[in-house]
């Protein structure tokens, strides 16, 4: 599976052929100024939970795509309200089968207002199973009993951890959470983007390596085979 880093919280996927990304905040994100965003495809945007740093680019690129917005109901119905038509609303806990595969909702910790004061429903986590690979992707979350389940729902290849702490879990944390989810390899997202979550990249890898996992943080713009 490629998976390419875009800064931040925001990635993109391929799944036979469908082009996937996660919570598109680039435009607004000084570290991600050499990308492109004009030039990103987008068959489904997911969208962990409202913050304007996880959907400050969502309408933007949504409407030149012609993407499938897929995120909690209320996320769905601002998306609607944005000029959006294509949309897919989910919640905690249920399930959905794509052409690319099934996505399963998740619980995750944290907030989730729109970035114009609303309510952006509960956040969420994602698990997908594909026949492709199978990879979890945490949100914006605390650590949580809840991850244990996880490993009931798929068999992971990768999960993709918020590692910058101060709003979410940081490194310690996330080497819990590697555990519950029972996943040895590691993308870290959601650091070094504001001053709240500025991390030790090196001491970071060595947290993992010596917990027996493996961290990959690959640089914003770059593609990865996972």
């Amino acid at each position: 599976m490629n998976f390419t880093y875009y800064g931040h919280s925001s990635f993109a996927v391929e799944i036979k052929g469908k082009k996937i990304v996660f919570d598109p905040f680039i435009t607004h994100n000084e570290l991600a100024k050499a990308v492109d965003i004009n030039k990103i495809e987008a068959d489904y945007i997911f969208c962990s939970h409202g913050h304007a740093d996880h959907v400050a680019d969502l309408v933007a690129l949504a409407k030149r795509t012609n993407a499938t917005v897929v995120g909690a109901f209320e996320l769905t119905e601002w998306a609607g309200r944005q000029g959006l038509e294509k949309v897919h609303p989910m919640n905690t806990g249920g399930k959905w089968q794509f052409d690319f595969g099934t996505v399963k909702c998740v619980v995750a910790h944290h907030s989730s207002g729109l970035p114009d004061g609303s309510y952006g429903g509960n956040p969420l986590g994602f698990v997908f199973t594909t026949d492709e690979g199978n990879f979890y992707f945490a949100g914006d979350t605390a650590l949580t009993l809840d991850m244990q389940l996880i490993p009931r729902y798929a068999k992971l290849d990768f999960a993709i951890l918020p590692i910058g702490d101060n709003f979410t879990m940081g490194a310690d944390d996330a080497i819990v959470a590697a555990g519950f989810v029972d996943c040895k390899r590691i993308i870290g997202v959601h650091y070094d983007t504001f001053g709240y979550i500025k991390i030790d990249k090196e001491k970071t890898q060595q947290q993992f390596s010596a917990a027996g996992l493996e961290l990959l943080l690959p640089a914003i713009g770059s593609s990865i085979n996972l």
